[in-house]
């Protein structure tokens, strides 16, 4: 029981992660597709290098989950399905 509150934990960070992944690289797109566009954005690439700082941040918190707190099969599962929501 525990181990499997650990995965659903552990999942569950992971897919967080990677929605606000989602979201910050359609951010990116938006500046980079149509920079005229964003009135209140100034400075295009200082708002980009923002959102590849918070895209970063996400992207550490999946490594290190992988790393140092999931079993090799575990990271294939989750891999795998977010492969298959993704394709």
């Amino acid at each position: 029981m525990a181990l499997h509150m650990r995965e659903q934990i552990l999942r569950a960070l992971i897919a967080h992660a990677q929605g606000d992944i989602a979201k910050h690289k359609a951010n990116v797109e938006v500046y980079l597709e149509n920079p005229a566009g964003v009135g209140e954005h100034t400075d295009i690439l200082e708002s980009i290098e923002k959102e590849l700082d918070i895209i970063a941040k996400y992207q550490d918190q999946i490594d290190i989950i992988k790393k140092y707190f999931m079993s090799s099969q575990t990271m294939s599962d989750i891999d795998r399905r977010s492969s298959e929501s993704n394709g």
